[in-house]
Order: structure tokens, then sequence, then C-alpha cells
């Protein structure tokens, strides 16, 4: 799989890149082996962890059991430390008692690792500035904890302040992890966005790109089968009129694949990828079957023409 450069942090990302939220503690250890085996064998380097708060009411800590899991499995699949890109965040969930060298050493003990390739901030806290979280994000990487940093989920003005903050002193904003569906153009589209990522040279990691699975095809509005059937984040919101447009949309694309012999999941993944703004996509996958049919992505997109990306993109809006 073609990587990407992030940025001008010297980082190479693949286009594909796996998420772990709220997955790998609800599946059995081997499940996620055989996943991030599965998705190093298809050329998928890039890989994000998160602490979060348990939620299976089974783990031996409250918050951050999600790292150890990762750790686990990311050693059990054999991957290689120096051979991947690791992404973690910085939530400044218990700040200012844990600065975010605290915050990082205790995800790094939980995870197993000396140190991440690329740490997320989260936009700071209240009575955090932009220049301090930068300048906190700066010591990260000269201790050599980060390769490199980004952010997850800023506005527009937001980054920039961050961008003009780091100026020289500081290394430069590498990475913007940002919602981006066919289903949700925006933030990454607007105008304002687009200024200031291009200014910068930021590079958009996509997220949420399946909208919750939405995109997938698999569920139909108000049909409670498909949902039993299938799973997923969205199963038990069929009802909800608010996931109406997007199971629309994934109805219409599910067509279109069918049509161009491939899995709606794919496509959705490679229409976003052809956003030259776009550096890598992160999914999320409970099966080694999901890691595969979405990495025929790249390829896929590499085969499609102008007019069958045109009528993906009448798709959604």
């Amino acid at each position: 799989m073609a990587s990407r450069p992030l940025g001008s942090s010297g980082l190479e990302v693949s286009a594909l890149s796996v998420g772990s939220w709220q997955t790998f503690e609800h599946l059995p250890r081997e499940t996620g082996i055989a996943i991030l085996a599965t998705a190093r064998d298809a050329g998928i380097g890039f890989f994000d962890d998160a602490r979060y708060d348990d939620r299976t009411g089974a783990a031996p800590m409250e918050t951050g059991y999600s790292e150890v899991v990762f750790g686990e499995i990311f050693r059990g699949a054999g991957l290689k430390r120096e051979a991947a890109v690791v992404a973690n965040k910085l939530w400044w969930e218990f700040w200012p008692e844990q600065s975010a060298g605290q915050e990082l050493d205790a995800s790094l003990a939980r995870m197993g690792f000396d140190y991440v390739d690329l740490i997320y901030a989260n936009p700071p806290p209240k009575g955090l500035s932009v220049a301090e979280l930068v300048g906190a994000v700066a010591e990260l990487v000269s201790s050599g904890k980060a390769r490199a940093w980004g952010i997850v989920n800023w506005p527009a003005a937001l980054i920039a302040e961050a961008a003009g903050a780091a100026g020289g002193s500081a290394p430069a904003l590498c990475a913007a992890q940002l919602p981006y569906s066919l289903v949700q153009r925006s933030p990454v589209e607007d105008e304002d966005m687009v200024h200031v990522l291009r200014a910068g040279g930021i590079p958009v990691v996509a997220s949420f790109v399946l909208a919750g699975g939405a995109l997938t095809g698999k569920y139909r509005p108000g049909d409670e089968r498909s949902g039993q059937a299938s799973g997923g984040r969205v199963a038990a919101r069929l009802h909800d009129p608010s996931l109406r447009p997007a199971l629309s949309a994934g109805e219409q694309l599910r067509a279109l694949a069918d049509e161009a012999g491939t899995t709606p999941a794919a496509m959705a993944i490679a229409w976003t990828l052809s956003n030259p703004d776009v550096a890598s996509v992160l999914f999320g996958a409970t099966s080694p079957a999901q890691v595969l049919q979405n990495a025929a992505a790249p390829d896929l997109l590499s085969s499609m023409d102008a007019d069958l990306l045109a009528r993906l993109r009448q798709i959604g809006p």
C-alpha cells in the first residue's frame, strides 16, 4: 500500500489506518491479533490508539484498559514497533493535576511502549492557552516520547492559532484528525478549514468515514432485522430520524458498489482518499474480513474515473 507524507514531520503513513475506539476490549484476543496481523499483511502500518473509560464492566481499571489491550494484541500480532506508526491522544481530562507529560507517560506504561510516533491533542481545556499547549507538546517531541504532533477535532481558527504559535520554535503541526465522509463534508471541505490546512501544510487523517457503519449498505432505515443481523454502532438507532440521510446514502452507495463490482465500504473510503488534502483514512474493524474489504480502497481509487467520482459525490448531500 502506498504511503503518504504526514506534513513536514518526516513520517510516512499508509493510506489507511486502523483505529481501536471501543473495539478490541469487546473482542476475543485472538480476533484482535488477527485483525492487526491482517492489516499489516495488507500493507497498513498506521495504528491509532486512545484511552477511554471502560464500558465492559469487566476491565481491571476504570480508564485506559483499551491501551493495555492494544499493546497486547500489537505484540501478539508480531508487529515490529519500528516498522509501525502508532498514534495516541492527549485528552487533558485530568489537567492541570496531570501534565501532558504525565498523561502520555501513563498511556505509554499501559501500552508497553517507549514512545508514540504521533500524539494528537484534543482542544485545550479551560485555563490552558493554545501557546501553552503547543509548548507542552513540543516538550513531548523533544523528549523523544513522541515523534510528531497533531490535533483532533479542532475548529479552523484554533488550528491557525496553534500553527502560528508553533512558528519556528516548536515542531510543526503535522496532522488534523477530522470526521470526513460522503455524508459529512464539513469541516474538512469548509473554505476556512481548507485555507488553514493548506497554508500550514497540514494533511487530514479522516475519521468516521463510514458514518458509524451507515455507509456499509448493511442497514435500512427502520428495518430492525438488518440491525439484528449485522450489529454495529447504528444497529440500535435505525428508527432515529437524524440517521435517515446516512442510511439512505448507504443504500445508494450499495447500488453503485454493486454496479462497480466492489463493496460500499471500499467505495466510501476510496472517495474520501480522493481528496488530495487527506493523508490517511482511519477505520475500525471487528474482523479480518472487514480489514480486507477496506484495504481494497486504494486500488479501487486508482481504477475510478472522473465520472464515477462525480456520481459518488452526488451521494450524501
